[in-house]
C-alpha cells in the first residue's frame, strides 16, 4: 500500500475519544463510535505472584481461624493488613471475608435449625460445600483469578 492510498474501512482508535473507536468507511471518518474499552483493573497475567499468594492466605486462612475460633477472622486480618497495598488482595480478602460473615450467619441460623434435629444431613453437606469453597477460590486466586463465592453476601466491597 502506498503513502497517498488511504487505510481500508474499519474500527480504528478515535482521535476524538482516548480508548474509545471510531469506523473509517475509507474516505472519512463516520457517526459510528464504540464505547472507551475500560480495561479489568487486574487480569490474570498483571497480578503479582506476591498478589497472588496473599489472595490465597486470605482465602485459606478462614480454615486456620476456624479451627481455633471464627472463621471470618483469618480474612478480616489479611484485609486490614493488606488492603491499601494491592487492589486485587483487597478485592479477594473483602471477598473472603463477606463469604465467612455469610456463612457465620448462615451457620447460627443451621444451629437453631440442628438444634431441633431436623437437618443434621443439610449441616454436613453446608460444612462440605463450605470446605470445597475455599479451595475452589484458593485454586482460582492462585491462578490470578479473580473468584466470587455463591451464596455471599457483600458486606465489604
Amino acid at each position: 500500500m502506498s503513502e497517498s492510498t488511504p487505510p481500508p474501512p474499519g474500527w480504528y482508535p478515535d482521535p476524538q475519544t482516548p480508548g474509545g473507536e471510531r469506523w473509517w468507511d475509507g474516505s472519512a471518518w463516520t457517526g459510528h463510535v464504540s464505547d472507551p474499552i475500560v480495561p479489568d483493573p487486574a487480569t490474570p497475567a498483571e497480578v503479582s505472584p506476591d498478589s497472588r499468594n496473599w489472595a490465597v492466605i486470605a482465602h485459606l486462612s478462614a480454615i486456620g481461624a476456624m479451627l481455633v475460633a471464627l472463621a471470618f477472622l483469618g480474612p478480616l486480618v489479611v484485609y486490614l493488613i493488606k488492603k491499601d497495598d494491592d487492589p486485587f488482595v483487597r478485592d479477594q480478602a473483602a471477598e473472603a471475608l463477606n463469604f465467612q460473615l455469610s456463612w457465620l450467619i448462615y451457620a447460627v441460623v443451621l444451629v437453631i435449625m440442628i438444634l431441633t434435629l431436623v437437618l443434621i444431613p443439610v449441616a454436613i453437606a453446608a460444612a462440605l460445600v463450605w470446605f470445597v469453597l475455599i479451595i475452589v477460590a484458593a485454586l482460582r486466586a492462585s491462578h490470578g483469578e479473580r473468584y466470587r463465592y455463591p451464596f455471599t453476601i457483600r458486606f465489604i466491597t
